[in-house]
């Protein structure tokens, strides 16, 4: 997300994006060049902080300290990705370890809140392709079974966001489309049914105005305080989170390979390019605007874009995601560092207290970043 080089000019386009090349050489006394500025190692940020989030995880319960359910499950999820980039296994036991205990506290991954479940099952698609294991696969099929169980007709379909059935807003109906389309790309079997269940919610979706003019997309449907009715299903106008932004991102690109209609990338890039340009500061940085103060939950959403958005790369590659994941990476490693590599939620900084949430959100910013520069 930013890494911004001087002083080696590299023919390679694509070292480009990494390195920058100066104009012209500065000059010494002798006549010289000054030393290049050594390639930033992502890989290596990243392990020191996977170290320390690990310093949260309880293995009697299964999830980490400091931070709630749904969070645990994204932290598992970027400890997946890191193990993945770094080709590592040490990691396959505690994943291991969480799918058994943590079931001490809800039982298949389930609760009352569709949108907790579907991080769940997005978590345990990812063990599965990182180990091959197929009860991970088996326990997401298990959960959005019961996430498909919040659709109804209400506002024309989508899933509610609890079971109270009090609220249609996008996150929910995001994860339900993502974690329709990655089972369709892995249970051979079922993919048919599974590929129907994300072409409906995205059908659906797209026609809800939740995508504004800007082509953000809003946090749900119906009255500006988040009731939904069947008399009140209109965009209601409440933030544009940065998570909203993301979570479609990794579900249209999942969807694209089963489905060819050229809108769905399409679609992915232009909200991808809407937030990058519109949800940042000065200097290309992510906030959301709850910012400084965002609770248990806020505090994980940034970086669940960026890993949607390096998903997205990965399919359809932007140099303007390159820069945008390197300049956040960089910026939470400089300006939003605590002691013992933990990372604070502003992460134009400055540091403030590191939690389990705060640090697998700004994870997925670092270990994108190193999955890009292994790419390139």
């Amino acid at each position: 997300m930013r890494l911004i080089m001087r002083g080696l000019c590299i023919l390679s386009f694509t070292t480009l994006l990494f390195l920058g090349c100066s104009g012209a050489a500065s000059g010494t006394k002798g006549g010289g060049t000054n030393p290049p500025t050594p390639l930033v190692n992502q890989l290596q940020r990243a392990a020191s902080g996977i170290q320390t989030l690990q310093g949260w995880y309880n293995s009697s319960t299964g999830i980490y300290s400091t931070t709630g359910w749904w969070n645990s499950a994204n932290a598992a999820t970027v400890l997946v990705d890191y193990a993945r980039v770094s080709n590592s296994t040490q990691y396959n036991t505690v994943l291991a370890n969480t799918f058994t205990v943590a079931q001490k506290t809800s039982l298949d991954f389930l609760n009352n809140y569709y949108d907790d479940e579907g991080w769940w099952a997005l978590a345990w698609v990812d063990a599965y392709d990182l180990t091959g294991n197929k009860q991970y696969l088996s326990m997401a099929e298990t959960i959005f079974s019961d996430m498909a169980g919040g659709w109804d007709t209400t506002c024309g379909g989508g899933i509610w966001w609890s079971k109270d059935r009090g609220y249609k807003n996008a996150i929910a109906n995001e994860l339900f489309l993502s974690v329709a389309a990655h089972l369709a790309n892995r249970d051979t079997v079922n993919s048919a049914s599974y590929l129907n269940w994300a072409n409906k919610e995205w059908t659906w979706f797209a026609q809800t105005g939740m995508i504004n003019s800007k082509n953000l997309i809003n946090d749900g449907l119906g009255a500006s305080n988040g009731q939904t009715s069947a008399n009140s299903c209109g965009n209601n106008g409440q933030a544009t989170w940065s998570y909203n932004q993301g979570v479609v991102l990794g579900g249209l690109t999942e969807l694209s390979k089963l489905n060819a209609d050229p809108s769905l990338p399409l679609t992915a890039q232009t909200i991808a390019t809407a937030a990058i340009n519109s949800l940042v500061d000065a200097n290309g940085i992510m906030h959301d605007p709850c910012e400084p103060n965002c609770g248990a939950d806020g505090v994980q959403f940034k970086g669940i874009f960026v890993r949607n958005l390096v998903t997205l790369y990965g399919a359809y590659p932007q140099a303007a995601y390159v820069s945008f994941v390197n300049a956040n990476a960089n910026a939470i490693w400089t300006s939003s560092q605590g002691a013992n590599f933990q990372f604070g939620q502003v992460w134009s900084g400055p540091f403030d207290v590191g939690n389990a949430a705060s640090q697998s959100s700004a994870l997925d910013a670092i270990v994108g970043a190193a999955i890009l520069q292994k790419t390139m």
